[in-house]
């Protein structure tokens, strides 16, 4: 597992919003303009990670990557495992697009234990003091 992609989540407010959308148990899939030319690689074990509200915060396996189309009609479609996993909250910066992630850049994941019932909002107040 040593590429994923990261990717902002626009007009999120919280993790919790993709969690409610992941809990139909169904495949999710993300449409891009730009296939990822490493593709192989990203399906090998890769997980798309959100950034919400300049914040990373959660990842979703990737199941499959397909280019549909050709020439200036062609998008990506990235399917997604229903699956939303926690990640430790890492800043990052506005872009656009989709961006490589190597394994060894990528947050950790967050246990039950080490986020507990912590509020979004708590969280982000940690976050801000340089404590989390």
């Amino acid at each position: 597992m040593g590429l994923h992609i990261i990717k902002l989540c626009v007009g999120v407010s919280d993790v919790e919003w993709l969690e409610r959308r992941a809990g139909s148990g169904q495949p999710l899939i993300v449409h891009t303009r730009m296939t990822p030319k490493r593709a192989a690689e990203i399906e090998d074990g890769g997980s798309l990670y959100w950034v919400v509200k300049g914040v990373v915060a959660c990842r979703q396996p990737i199941l499959d990557i397909t280019t549909r189309g050709e020439g200036k009609a062609s998008r990506c479609e990235i399917t997604l495992e229903p699956r939303v996993i926690r990640t430790a909250p890492m800043a990052r910066r506005p872009f656009q697009g989709w961006r490589y992630l190597e394994a060894k850049d990528a947050p950790a994941d967050l246990s039950i234990a080490d986020a507990g019932d912590v509020p979004s909002e708590l969280m982000e107040q940690l976050r801000d003091l340089g404590a989390w």
